[in-house]
């Protein structure tokens, strides 16, 4: 077969659909699947035989649950345009909108439809437990969802809320964000239909505590009966079921940096590892380099498979590569010039420049390596320090604060990407 292309294991599917349909079962909710991290429509005859049901944020994942999934979907857009509006009408059940606004404008186009579609708003929390901001729905300045303060009485018509604040979480972390929804919208669920907690509940990975999360949602459940329960993980249903098999087509070199060109774009495709006998290697050579290129080099320590765990969120584990390359000594990027690299001490605490290598409740509020203060800079790099092998040495200690704690499982080598 030419490449590239999914395997898929059906045993695998069919394990993560049991555990995920025990929870429904065990916790009384339902859980919908989000095409992001599976369109793979030939899968999907099992995934009917489960009765499971699907999300759409565009009208084409829609038609594809019309089609394919043969349900109806629960629609999210930030935004809906007249054309827009009517296509979604007639292929869902559910329509949540983005802004008060945005449901006004179209309110009357859908009661004029006689459709039978429950209207929800998305809501905005602000809390969230998601480290990376561009996937952090709920930081400051979010388009994503409506907070408290613009909402001040529920608008006729609507039905459910919508919060969407976890990505690859556990139901810990769900948890928190329950409490923060209780606390800025408790008075207003009562009144309503449903609640759908959104995505980012990665309930099939092996560390997941499955049993803490039936019994949050069944004691949620408890407090507020009138709710129906709603959750649309995607990553959770096809984790770790397959592989994604690709081909090294060409290898380029520049400044002596080799780079295999393959047939997968990894903006697009969760890579969790790269193994190279996942590899169609074109020559036998090739795999030297792979070796030398993967293992030797502290770019990724360890070896790689292409796994398929999700179709979301791809480039996560090289932005953590980059993240911990970057330069951790205050102000050393200076010219190669005659000039000053360091013109003051740096205290780690105040500045927030703590060294990676300290324990997760301590902080060392000294300079590291003070004979870098009034150093010429071409002097300077002549040292050749090797400062990612270095660690600090705790003179004084100091316990960590809000926001001041150290970096905990962040070492370039042997850390957790």
């Amino acid at each position: 077969m030419n490449t590239p292309y999914y395997i898929v294991y059906e045993e695998k599917l069919r394990k993560n659909l049991d555990l995920i349909t025990r929870v429904m079962n065990e916790a009384g909710v339902k859980i919908i699947m989000a095409f992001k991290a599976n369109a793979l429509w030939k899968t999907f005859p099992i995934f009917r035989e489960y009765g499971i049901e699907t999300t759409a944020s565009s009208v084409n994942e829609m038609l594809l649950a019309n089609d394919e999934m043969k349900c109806k979907a629960h629609a999210y857009c930030p935004v809906y345009t007249d054309t827009t509006i009517k296509q979604f009408i007639e292929g869902c059940s559910h329509i949540t909108f983005n802004s008060i606004a945005q449901y006004l404008k179209h309110k009357q186009t859908i009661e004029n439809s006689g459709k039978d579609i429950s209207c929800g708003l998305r809501i905005n929390p602000m809390c969230s437990v998601i480290e990376t901001d561009i996937y952090n729905p709920c930081c400051p300045g979010s388009r994503f969802g409506i907070t408290k303060e613009e909402i001040n009485e529920l608008p006729e018509g609507i039905e459910g809320f919508h919060f969407h604040a976890l990505c690859e979480s556990t139901s810990y972390d769900l948890s928190k964000v329950l409490d923060a929804v209780e606390e800025q919208f408790g008075e207003y669920l009562p009144k309503l239909k449903w609640l759908n907690m959104g995505g980012g509940h990665l309930m099939t990975r092996a560390d997941y505590d499955v049993e803490h999360l039936i019994k949050l949602l069944q004691n949620f459940k408890t407090k507020h009966p009138n709710l129906d329960i709603i959750l649309e993980p995607g990553s959770a249903f096809c984790w770790q079921t397959g592989d994604l098999e690709a081909t090294v087509v060409d290898v380029v070199e520049n400044n002596g940096i080799k780079t295999a060109i393959v047939d997968v774009s990894f903006a697009c495709h969760h890579i969790s590892q790269i193994q190279l006998c996942k590899l169609n290697l074109l020559r036998r050579a090739l795999r030297s380099f792979l070796v030398a290129q993967f293992c030797n080099n502290p770019v990724i320590q360890g070896s790689v498979i292409l796994e398929l765990q999700c179709t979301d969120r791809m480039g996560d584990a090289f932005d953590c590569i980059l993240n911990r390359m970057r330069k951790i000594i205050h102000r050393i990027n200076a010219p190669l010039i005659s000039g000053i690299v360091m013109c003051h001490m740096c205290h780690t605490v105040n500045n927030r420049i703590t060294h990676i290598d300290i324990g997760g409740s301590h902080v060392n509020s000294r300079t590291e390596y003070l004979a870098a203060i009034f150093k010429f800079a071409i002097l300077h790099s002549l040292k050749k320090r090797k400062i990612l092998l270095h660690a600090s040495i705790g003179i004084r200690v100091f316990f960590s604060r809000l926001c001041k704690r150290s970096t905990v499982l962040a070492n370039l080598f042997c850390g957790e990407v």
